[in-house]
């Protein structure tokens, strides 16, 4: 486990003088020393076993095994508690060994000067003082900190680019005088004062640690930031110990149980006390009391903590070796999911960590990057308006073009398909020209040619290099650049433009500039940007351009670029004369070089001259999408899973991944955007969303937070109304969001919403997100490995998250929980059975069973097959639950493992005790044996109770295991048989010869176990026992099943018809259900939804899960629907698809259901989107066949709406449940 140093800023500004530690010493500055591991060789042992004993269980156990070595209270041995004690402590520590891990960073101090070669890491934040490069500059990846592998350009002052010699930096002693140690990772603010002199420092001259020296023989580095205070580490945040909500929720059991454990045993206490002083004291003569016992109530006293050290078996220390186990074997599962396994990468999943594998099943957020887990993160040239006429995606071009024979310095690797822009370019068409010629030089694409003509574009974002690289194959080549030139080949003619200033891009400008004289002396302004930005700064003369191409552009059109989910920017030029130049070029170097509000300045200076262009058109770049994403994002949609996009991107470019993956529809008519600058305007808006929230539309409604959005609404004066707002829209982007905003966000959602959350992202940006979630996933592609070291769980593909979730999140949710209930139940009907023959033994702490069955019995008897259940059980298979999403509910409303489920395992297992207690001592008090010796004796009573007790729980096993296997069959039966055998052994004449003063009762099993009537009195027991269970279980099952009981019902009954074979006909002919015949022939439209059986199967059991998901949201401050539905779908779907049934099937299954009478659904249920299958999913064997009638209509299945409030006389209970069948209009 990673433990980063955390740091709290209290610095005003930082003084720092290069080459001189001792003056920098005065201030205290962190070194460069980070260790990012909690152990050591010294601390280990102690530390580890500090942090173990804070686990509640732990504490008890130790506490137990003290009392266990005191003679006078103890009735059993000590080992049977330190034992399993120190085999947990044991291997956790193992554990935490092996997570754990140690890395340092170089040494070196605030104010050194060093020396960076070639391909290394940046150790440190430093000021850049020199390159080897001509001009100062160097070359960085910045994958560490954003996430880009592209490169970036970083560029020292002019006044020490020249101090390269290392004899010049060891005499250089200026001072910088900055900012504090901050996290804002696009933002540097200082200055360097030498010689007199100052000079403005900004985030172009730092060098910040994380990065990479890319194609930079060597550079010297001034350091300014170490540590702790890093950017890097500001942004990283602290590793938090994870714990599941059942780890929580057992710790709060365990403390009612030991409470419930001090009072019985003080019932019991007192019951001694009374038996003591009314019948103990008769027999002091010849059964006295042990020394140092001398009255009644000291005697009851330690009978009091005798009991406790009987009766602590209702909470085994095997139950936490146990559940390390299953999880241990669920995260493997995981690594060995073929299923999960990406051929392309050759990389598995991987489960991190084992701690975490049920809260996969319990996930209500997912909290997403976009660029490269969203995205394949590889960009393309795909369309563009030219002077009002579109270009791109043509349907009479069936193959890319050859720009080859045009142009051998096209990359081959470019894929275009409409030649009539390559006809336009060849003709001369001015606009074109100019088109293409902006995009050549209105960027700041760097350039390394490997050959003559072999160029490599090295961009800081893939869609700029994408631009330059359709620029480069229609004849404008980019070919180099220096600080104060770009040398382009147009058209096959070398031609060098003077760059005279680069006007840059950032969040709030959404655009960029350069400003270029050409070879003939004239000066242009090439512009690109957001077109809601750009087009409001045209010249009126434009007005019709700008209609057409805004056309081109409108998101509200059938054919647009937008629509189809591209990034696009708009293009325009202005032409500068000398003058305006001259004047602008002061301004902007006043405000370059100020001191106080330098931003600010800068952005009036390019409000300036940013005025009255000239449209030339606009560019559509595809981002293209994983595969199976949009498949992906539908169905966890279904699952009740909300989906947020958390991006460093613009608005525009999220807002077009929206469409592409489904997250955004046409049918979100209403967009609500907060862009406001100030704390109450932010504030207003949100304020604002609330109130109209209110109306029918809520769930049309999407939210997105561009901008300074962020400056505000994650205060804590509004973080209440910003969760409100964004929890009631139907799909959240944030946008323009740093890593640690990233965090705040999901750290909102867990504080006020107490969901479950799940963050997945790629990139080392996304580090604090994953770190804050309750669950972290990371995607190995394109950014590196940061995200996945940092993350819980791994894998190549944003739509194998599906599988993780609704698959091992799923399964290891319900194993988990049956496991926990199966495990105290047969603990207290072990354990009560104790407290009953307290009162028949004159409360003297004696035992029922003898101390080895007391040992064995969780360790050997009853271990194994609860093992086998917790890893190996499904109530559903794999493919059946990917079908029905909703199946997932149960674990995000904690259905299969809560209070009210211990209450009711506790009862049923105190309901156990009694039986095994009582009907044994009723029978056998009266009994005898054949030769009619009573069979009423101490021993005989403790075996028939025994194997009363091990056949009652595990025929209770059997009922509870869902899956059987080959394990499962050998560790059940398995078990029973090590039970009769050590039984017999322990009996035995041989044990009793070797050690004759432990084995006591030669052979009283075995003439106990040869009495019918014991045989009789176990069978009656154990009827007692299981039969109400199986009446419970069957009645709850016909009148109140879960969708999972049905699936699996109808999996079976597909099984059996599937094996069954012979003619079709007779499936036909025994296909009983009125046909459609009538309504096909009356002309109405008529569509078969595939979620018929999952509705059909929610008939009795959506009501409830509504109610509970109601109750949630209600206490958790979530404003209602305003639907009035009962179905949770509409109201808490997060993605694209639009309301639906309690059914959950989109891959389609089988529609043999019968049809329930159509019922009226309102407008907005009637939108429907028929949601595909991903291409990794396999439809069953079984569905593939046609089965009657309905097979011919299965093919047209849509979502659609579940269950409507009906008031007819003919629905029972006074409801009516659509099955989505059919759909008139």
């Amino acid at each position: 486990m990673i433990h980063f140093v955390s740091f709290v800023s209290v610095e005003e500004e930082r003084r720092v003088r290069a080459n001189d530690r001792e003056y920098n010493e005065k201030f205290q500055y962190a070194s460069n020393c980070i260790v990012t591991s909690k152990y050591n060789i010294i601390t280990f042992l102690p530390v580890n076993l500090f942090e173990q004993f804070q686990e509640v269980a732990n504490t008890y156990f130790l506490f137990l095994l003290i009392l266990q070595l005191i003679p006078q209270i103890s009735s059993l041995s000590w080992f049977t508690t330190i034992v399993p004690l120190a085999l947990v402590l044991s291997i956790t520590a193992v554990k935490d060994a092996t997570d754990d891990y140690n890395e340092k960073w170089m040494n070196v101090r605030v104010g050194d000067i060093i020396k960076l070669e070639n391909n290394q890491f940046v150790a440190a934040d430093l000021l850049l003082l020199s390159s080897s490069e001509p001009h100062g500059l160097c070359y960085i990846e910045t994958a560490e900190l954003d996430g880009e592998t592209n490169m970036k350009v970083r560029q020292s002052i002019s006044v020490t680019a020249e101090l390269g010699d290392p004899n010049n930096l060891a005499s250089f002693n200026g001072e910088v005088v900055c900012e504090p140690p901050n996290n804002k990772l696009d933002r540097f603010c200082g200055t360097l004062y030498w010689r007199d002199k100052k000079y403005t420092l900004t985030n172009q001259n730092m060098l910040l640690r994380g990065c990479v020296l890319r194609n930079t023989e060597a550079c010297y580095g001034l350091v300014i930031f170490a540590g702790p205070d890093t950017k890097l580490m500001q942004n990283s945040g602290r590793t938090k110990f994870k714990r599941t909500s059942i780890d929580r929720l057992m710790n709060t059991l365990v403390l009612w149980i030991f409470g419930f454990l001090v009072c019985m045993g003080v019932i019991l206490a007192v019951g001694n006390a009374v038996w003591e002083r009314e019948v103990g004291s008769l027999f002091q003569s010849y059964l006295p009391w042990n020394p140092p016992v001398d009255n009644f109530l000291f005697n009851a006293f330690l009978s009091f903590w005798s009991y406790v050290i009987i009766l602590n078996t209702v909470v085994p220390i095997s139950l936490y070796v146990s559940v390390e186990v299953i999880r241990l074997g669920h995260s493997y599962f995981i690594n060995w999911d073929q299923h999960m396994f990406c051929s392309q990468c050759n990389t598995a999943a991987e489960a991190r960590t084992t701690t975490l594998n049920e809260e996969l099943g319990q996930v209500e957020y997912i909290f997403s990057d976009k660029t490269g887990t969203l995205t394949q993160n590889i960009m393309s040239f795909n369309k563009c308006s030219i002077n009002g006429q579109t270009y791109g995606k043509c349907t009479h071009c069936k193959e890319r073009l050859d720009f080859t024979p045009f142009n051998p310095l096209a990359d081959p690797d470019f894929c275009f398909c409409d030649d009539s822009l390559l006809e336009s370019v060849k003709v001369g068409d001015a606009h074109t020209h100019e088109f293409f010629r902006l995009l050549s030089l209105c960027h700041t694409v760097m350039s390394e040619e490997l050959s003559e003509g072999e160029l490599v574009y090295k961009a800081q974002s893939p869609d700029e290099g994408a631009l330059v690289t359709a620029a480069r194959n229609f004849g404008f080549v980019f070919r180099s650049r220096t600080p104060g030139t770009i040398t382009t080949t147009e058209m096959g003619r070398p031609v060098t433009y003077t760059l005279l200033a680069i006007l840059d891009f950032n969040n709030i400008r959404k655009r960029m500039s350069v400003i270029v004289r050409n070879p003939e002396g004239r000066i242009r302004l090439y512009c690109k940007g957001a077109d809601t930005v750009l087009l409001e700064r045209l010249h009126p003369c434009n007005q019709e351009l700008m209609n057409i191409t805004s056309d081109h552009l409108n998101v509200s059109k059938q054919a647009t670029l937008l629509h189809n989910g591209l990034r696009t920017l708009a293009l325009a030029y202005k032409d500068l004369s000398e003058e305006e130049w001259e004047i602008w070029s002061e301004s902007h170097s006043c405000a370059d070089k100020a001191t106080d509000y330098r931003e600010d300045r800068l952005a009036a200076a390019y409000e300036q001259i940013e005025q009255d262009m000239m449209l030339l058109g606009a560019t559509a770049i595809e981002d293209k999408l994983q595969e199976g994403v949009p498949e992906t994002i539908a169905v966890l949609s279904l699952a009740n899973i909300k989906i947020w996009v958390l991006t460093g991107d613009k608005q525009e470019t999220a807002v077009n991944i929206g469409y592409s993956c489904k997250m955004l529809t046409d049918d979100m008519t209403e967009v609500f955007i907060i862009s406001g600058h100030t704390v109450q305007s932010v504030r207003q808006e949100l304020r604002s969303f609330s109130s109209n929230a209110l109306t029918p539309c809520t769930f049309h409604f999407l939210t997105l937070f561009p901008v300074l959005w962020q400056a505000h609404a994650l205060e804590a004066d509004m973080e209440l109304e910003f969760v409100l707002t964004a929890c009631a829209c139907k799909a959240v982007i944030c946008c323009r969001v740093t890593p640690l905003q990233k965090a705040l966000v999901v750290e909102l959602i867990k504080k006020h919403k107490r969901a479950v959350t799940l963050a997945i992202g790629d990139g080392a940006n996304d580090i604090s997100m994953i770190k804050s979630a309750h669950i972290g996933v990371g995607i190995s592609g394109q950014e590196g490995i940061q995200a996945v070291l940092a993350s819980d769980y791994s894998f190549s593909q944003f739509r194998f998250l599906q599988r993780l979730l609704l698959v091992h999140g799923r399964w290891s949710y319900l194993r988990m929980c049956r496991f926990l209930c199966y495990f105290f139940y047969k603990n207290f009907a072990f354990t009560m059975v104790h407290f009953w023959f307290g009162f028949f033994c004159g409360f003297s702490a004696q035992t029922v069973y003898d101390q080895y069955f007391i040992t064995l019995y969780n360790i050997v008897y009853t271990s194994l097959p609860v093992l086998a259940m917790g890893i190996f059980d499904q109530d559903v298979p794999d493919q059946r639950s990917l079908e029905y999403p909703k199946l997932y509910e149960p674990g995000q409303l904690n259905l299969l493992f809560n209070k009210k489920e211990f209450f009711i395992c506790i009862a049923q297992g105190i309901y156990t005790s009694v039986v095994l207690f009582f009907v044994p001592y009723a029978v056998l008090s009266e009994a005898t044996q054949s030769n009619g010796v009573p069979l009423a004796d101490y021993q005989t009573f403790a075996v028939t109770t025994a194997t009363a007790l091990v056949i009652v729980v595990s025929v209770q096993i059997c009922l509870d295991t869902g899956f059987w296997t080959v394990i499962n069959h050998v560790f059940v039966w398995g078990s029973l048989g090590f039970y009769f055998t050590i039984m017999v052994a322990l009996h035995s004449q041989t044990l009793f010869r070797i050690f004759p003063s432990q084995f006591h009762f030669v052979g009283s099993a075995q003439s106990t176990l040869l009495q019918p009537v014991v045989w009789l009195t176990i069978a009656l027991a154990t009827a007692i026992c299981i039969v109400p269970v199986l009446a419970f279980r069957f009645l709850k099952l016909d009148l109140k099943p879960q969708l999972s009981d049905t699936v699996r019902k109808r999996s079976v009954s597909e099984g059996r018809l599937g094996a069954r074979g012979g003619s079709r006909r007779s499936g036909y002919a025994f296909a009983h259900q009125e046909g459609f015949g009538e309504l096909i022939t009356s002309g109405k439209n008529m569509r078969l939804s595939s979620l018929a059986l999952a509705t059909f199967a929610s008939r009795h059991s959506s009501s409830w899960i509504d109610t509970l998901r109601r109750k949630k949201h209600i206490h958790c401050h979530t404003p209602p629907s305003a639907s009035g539905e009962s179905s949770p779908a509409p109201s808490c779907i997060s993605g694209s698809v639009p309301p639906l049934s309690n059914s959950s099937s989109v891959l389609g299954g089988s529609q043999d259901t019968s049809i329930e009478e159509e019922t009226v659904m309102a407008p907005h249920q009637q939108n429907t989107q028929t949601v595909t299958p991903s291409s990794t999913q396999t439809p069953p064997a079984s569905a593939a066949a046609p089965q009657g009638p309905a097979q011919a209509l299965r093919d047209a299945s849509v979502l659609s709406s579940s269950a409507v409030r009906c008031h007819s006389e003919d629905s029972p209970g006074g409801w009516t449940f659509t099955l989505g069948t059919l759909q008139v209009s």
